[in-house]
């Protein structure tokens, strides 16, 4: 049976005005206990325009410094799931966070980002009516499996300031 994985803890302030949530952490984060820990994911350059700053060029624990001074809040939609390898289409028996009830401790909170379409078909049925109250994006995915290219993923991410004046 494929083993059993877990998710890390939501990265958030009562400032929070932007929440980007994932799927689930791949191998390489899960085993350095890091979000997008794999140097092909693309996430910290992407989010680096909404940030205001080059998250990829600091050290980890400056990224995620960086991102709440930006009010940018990161989570997972997955609390745990059974999974071989990293890829969101071999998640099995999948246990969601209830993101609806974070959202609700978050006073400032104004949208809600979906990295990729699993992240954001998941995410979406845990939101539930609640998703009334936020803007809600769907992104493309930072990870490298999905191939559009950094180029044509960049607009997309770089809407999000928008999103946190």
């Amino acid at each position: 049976m494929d083993p059993r994985k877990h998710s890390f803890p939501p990265v958030v302030d009562a400032h929070v005005r932007l929440l980007v949530l994932g799927s689930l952490p791949g191998e390489r984060s899960l085993a350095e206990q890091r979000y997008y820990a794999h140097p092909q994911n693309q996430f910290w350059r992407l989010a680096s325009p909404a940030a205001g700053r080059d998250l990829a060029a600091l050290d980890y624990d400056a990224r995620l410094g960086a991102l709440l001074a930006a009010h940018i809040g990161l989570w997972d939609v997955v609390a745990s799931a059974r999974r071989m390898g990293s890829t969101d289409a071999a998640l099995r028996d999948v246990e969601g966070h209830d993101i609806a009830a974070l959202a609700a401790t978050l006073p400032n909170l104004r949208a809600i980002a979906f990295n990729g379409g699993t992240a954001f078909r998941t995410g979406s049925r845990q939101l539930g009516s609640a998703a009334q109250r936020y803007a809600i994006v769907a992104l493309p995915s930072s990870s490298p499996l999905h191939t559009i290219g950094f180029e044509k993923k960049l607009p997309h991410w770089e809407a999000l300031r928008s999103l946190l004046e």
